[in-house]
C-alpha cells in the first residue's frame, strides 16, 4: 500500500505544471503570435505602402455649381496600396492633357471624353490610359487625325455632367463620348460626395485612445471593446489586404466572394436588382435625357459606354456564373435608356469573352484598370467606335 501511494504521488506530482507556467505558456504563446502577426503586418506595409498624397491634391471638391474639377496647371502625384507611384498634371484649364487647352488641332475629328475615375486614369500615368491611347488606335483605322479631348474628372457623376455641359460643348468636339461604370449609376445624383478631414497617420492612429478608454470600464465591456477595437485592426489592417490581394487573383474566388457582397455592392450583377439599384437607374435616366437633349441641340452626337468592373468582366469571361446572377443585366438596361433617348450605345462588354483573363487588367483589391486594362479598354473602344455606328469614324468612310 505504502509502495502504491509512494507512486500514485509520483505520477501525481510529474502531471503538475509549475505555479509560474500558468503564467509564462500563456505569455510566451501571446508573444510568439504578436512576433508572427507583427511580423506580417510590417511585411504587408512595406510591399502594399500608400502615400500621404493622391490625385485629390489636384481636385478642387467645394463647388456646388460644377462637383468635382480639376485645379489649373496643378501637379501633384501618388501611391495606393496596390499601385506604382503615379503622377497628375493638370492643364490650364485642371484637364489632364499633355497640352495647354485650346481650339482643336486643324483638319483632326475632335472627341471630348467624359467620365469619372475610370476614364481620368487614376493610378495609372497619363500616357498608358486609355485616353491616351484611343488616338493612335482610331487613326490606323480610320486613317484620320484624331484628338481625344479628356474632359473626365474623379467623381464625375451624371449630375456634374449635366452641370457642366455648356464646357464640353465649348471644346467644338464631333463627338462627346461617355464613359459609364457601375458608380456613375450608382452615384447618379450626387454632385459633390462627402469626403471627411484627411486623417493624420500617427503610430496606431487613435487605437491607444480606445484600449486606454476600454481598460477604464467594467471587465466585462472591457473585454467586449478590446474584442472590437483587434476586430477593427484585422479589418484595416495591410495584412488583410495582403492576404485578399493574393487571394483574389484566382478568378473563380473573386468572382464568388464578389457575389457574397451585399445588395450595395452586387446589385448591378443582380438578374433582378433590388429596389436600391432599380432607384439609381430612374435617377440615372433622368439625367441622361437632360444630357442627350443638350447634346442634340448642340449639333453634337453623344456616345455611350459601360466600362466594367473587374467582376463583371471575370463574369463574362467565364461564360457562366450562379443562378440569379446576370453580368448583362446593366448593360442591357444602359443600352435601353440610351438608345431610347437617340443616343448611341457602344457595347464592349460583350467583347471581354476574348480577352483571356481581363481581371488581371484591374488592381485585385481596389478594382480600377491598370495599365494592361487600359490598353484591352483602347483596343476594345477603337474596334466599336470603326463598326459602323458612328459613320464618321466608319472604316473606309470619307472625312467629314
Amino acid at each position: 500500500m505504502t509502495s502504491r501511494s509512494a507512486e500514485d504521488e509520483s505520477h501525481s506530482g510529474e502531471q503538475r505544471l509549475p505555479r509560474q507556467d500558468w503564467i509564462v505558456l500563456p505569455l510566451t504563446g501571446l508573444l510568439t503570435v504578436g512576433l508572427l502577426a507583427g511580423s506580417a503586418e510590417w511585411t504587408a506595409r512595406r510591399m502594399f505602402w500608400m502615400s500621404q498624397t493622391s490625385v485629390y491634391n489636384c481636385i478642387a471638391m467645394d463647388d456646388p455649381s460644377t462637383g468635382f474639377r480639376g485645379i489649373p496647371n496643378c501637379v501633384c502625384g501618388g501611391k495606393d496600396a496596390e499601385t506604382q507611384w503615379t503622377d497628375y498634371r493638370f492643364n490650364d484649364c485642371g484637364l489632364r492633357a499633355d497640352r495647354p487647352c485650346g481650339p482643336k488641332p486643324e483638319g483632326s475629328y475632335r472627341v471630348v471624353l467624359l467620365g469619372s475615375s475610370f476614364t481620368l486614369g487614376e493610378f495609372v500615368q497619363r500616357e498608358k490610359t486609355f485616353a491616351a491611347l484611343l488616338p493612335a488606335e482610331l487613326e490606323q483605322r480610320t486613317g484620320r487625325r484624331i484628338d481625344v479631348y479628356n474632359e473626365a474628372i474623379m467623381q464625375q457623376s451624371p449630375a456634374s455632367v449635366a452641370l457642366r455641359f455648356p464646357e464640353f460643348v465649348a471644346a467644338k468636339p464631333d463627338m462627346i463620348l461617355w464613359m459609364l461604370t457601375p458608380w456613375d449609376i450608382q452615384q447618379a445624383a450626387v454632385t459633390l460626395p462627402h469626403f471627411g478631414q484627411p486623417v493624420k497617420r500617427t503610430f496606431m492612429g487613435t487605437t491607444r485612445q480606445r484600449v486606454l478608454g476600454a481598460l477604464k470600464k467594467k471587465p466585462l465591456d472591457a473585454a467586449a471593446e478590446l474584442q472590437k477595437i483587434v476586430h477593427d485592426l484585422l479589418m484595416t489592417s495591410h495584412t488583410r489586404l495582403m492576404a485578399q490581394h493574393f487571394f483574389y487573383e484566382s478568378q473563380s474566388e473573386y468572382v464568388k466572394a464578389y457575389l457574397a457582397g451585399d445588395e450595395e455592392q452586387t446589385g448591378f450583377l443582380r438578374s433582378e436588382p433590388g429596389a436600391a439599384w432599380q432607384d439609381y437607374l430612374r435617377q440615372f435616366e433622368s439625367y441622361d435625357l437632360e444630357i442627350e437633349r443638350r447634346a442634340r441641340a448642340a449639333g453634337v452626337p453623344l456616345v455611350a459606354v459601360l466600362l466594367p468592373y473587374r467582376s463583371q468582366a471575370a463574369m463574362v469571361a467565364m461564360g457562366t456564373w450562379p443562378n440569379g446572377s446576370d453580368p448583362y443585366k446593366l448593360d442591357n438596361e444602359l443600352r435601353s435608356i440610351v438608345t431610347g433617348h437617340g443616343g448611341i450605345y457602344l457595347d464592349i462588354l460583350p467583347d471581354y469573352r476574348g480577352v483571356p483573363n481581363p481581371e488581371r487588367g484591374y488592381f485585385p483589391v481596389d478594382s480600377h484598370p491598370n495599365e494592361a486594362g487600359h490598353a484591352v479598354i483602347a483596343r476594345l473602344l477603337a474596334r466599336e467606335l470603326t463598326g459602323g455606328q458612328v459613320l464618321a469614324l466608319k472604316t473606309g468612310a470619307p472625312p467629314q
